[in-house]
């Protein structure tokens, strides 16, 4: 029988495990398990050829106990309510889990951005922020980029609030270019936050990250990023392969990270690089002995009919969703050690959070600053799941549920909602 790959049920079946292992009562289960408030709506778009196309925009408020939601916004062609619904029940407990004081949200249109021009791009994002301005704020609901959309999108956005309300509001959007109060350090947040964690389970596992192989499905920021902070982060490491939505390729002596970065900018895809010793799949490349492998693309691409040839010793999820819970199971039986994805990409949060707070008092960081605080909120958060994972004798992905979802429950009680 198939798995069930409808993301939002995979999410409530996830909080399901972690909920009953927590003793969660019924009241508190109901709840958590359902977004708190949820937005479908139409944009209609003057194209450049004079017609009228109308898109479909989400805004899902997911939970907002231990704070004002928080989470990316989306344009892709695939893009529904059940993926929306999901991502921001993934960033409520990626808020809850590294504990920043946010609860989590999430936003998408369905289109293919590939299709439109910067025009069109920017009369969709002005049109997205027209229909659910009343419902956004920093203290109620700041929106950052994700899958195709850019800090010149969260720019259009925010231009478009303040002329809404009338005032300056920096911090209701995050993920913003810096001359328009964007934070120092939010570029490579997502993937420098997944390198802290490999390399403190590099210490407990006893890898010398130096010397270790690693993988990479999925070529984009998150996964460039990660091909040369591995190196910079962990002292050095050997880049093996590399995919992206055209392919992979393969080589036993290792590829130059920033070089092969360069090609894929100028180019469009690692598939054409010369050095490659030889393509490869996307399904390949996840199946490779590797030390650390990075699951950087989109979910469900590690499943129970592929779990069992998994062969990394760590798989750093900066995907979300990239593992499903039947998976799970399989990975952790084989000893595989999974840092989950609502920990494994946090930084990019945890750097947005940053941002909210510099753009609410007019106050902006040093580069170091930022990425001290960022080594500090990853590494205690690892540290914690590590220690659930072990007390419990649970896998990391559902020791990080039992972390997440406790302080959000008892965030819940405290408020009186159960």
């Amino acid at each position: 029988m198939a798995e069930e790959l409808n993301p939002f049920k995979i999410a409530q079946a996830q909080f399901d495990e972690a909920a009953k292992k927590l003793g969660l009562e019924a009241p508190m289960c109901e709840l958590l398990r359902w977004p708190r408030r949820e937005y479908k709506f139409t944009i209609p778009v003057k194209m450049d050829n004079g017609k009228t196309k109308v898109f479909h925009g989400y805004r899902v408020q997911y939970n907002d106990a231990r704070g004002p939601n928080k989470g990316g916004i989306r344009w892709h062609p695939d893009e529904t309510i059940d993926t929306v619904r999901a991502l921001a029940a993934w960033m409520t407990w990626k808020c809850s889990v590294v504990d920043i004081p946010l609860g989590g949200g999430k936003g998408g249109v369905t289109c293919n951005p590939k299709e439109l021009s910067e025009g069109e791009k920017e009369r969709l994002a002005r049109g997205w922020m027209r229909v659910i301005a009343r419902e956004l704020g920093e203290h109620r609901d700041c929106p950052a980029p994700d899958v195709y959309t850019t800090p010149q999108i969260m720019a259009w956005m925010m231009d478009e609030y303040e002329a809404i309300v009338g005032r300056s509001h920096p911090a209701v959007i995050t993920g913003k270019p810096l001359e328009l109060g964007g934070s120092q350090g939010r570029g490579d947040a997502t993937a420098r936050g997944g390198i802290f964690t490999v390399r403190e389970a590099c210490k407990i596992l006893k890898i010398d990250p130096a010397k270790a192989t690693y993988a990479i499905q999925g070529f984009g920021n998150a996964g460039q990023f990660a091909a040369t902070l591995h190196k910079e982060i962990l002292g050095g490491g050997k880049l093996v392969a590399v995919s992206d939505s055209s392919g992979g390729i393969y080589s036993a002596a290792g590829f130059d990270p920033h070089d092969l970065v360069k090609w894929k900018l100028e180019k469009g895809s690692v598939t054409t690089y010369p050095k490659a010793e030889k393509k490869i799949s996307n399904e390949e490349l996840l199946e490779l002995p590797v030390d650390v492998l990075y699951p950087s693309a989109l979910e469900n691409v590690i499943t129970k009919e592929n779990a069992a040839k998994i062969k990394c010793k760590v798989s750093c999820e900066l995907a979300n969703g990239p593992t499903t819970p039947d998976a799970d199971v399989i990975l952790h039986k084989a000893g595989i050690h999974v840092i989950p994805d609502f920990l494994a990409n946090a930084g990019g949060v945890t750097v947005s959070y940053f941002e909210q707070v510099q753009g609410t008092y007019n106050y902006y960081w040093k580069l170091p600053d930022v990425q001290k605080q960022l080594d500090e909120k990853m590494t205690s958060a690892y540290h914690a799941v590590y220690d659930m994972h072990k007390k419990q004798n649970v896998h990391m992905r559902l020791a990080a549920y039992m972390v997440a979802v406790k302080r959000v429950a008892d965030a819940v009680r405290l408020r009186g909602w159960v």
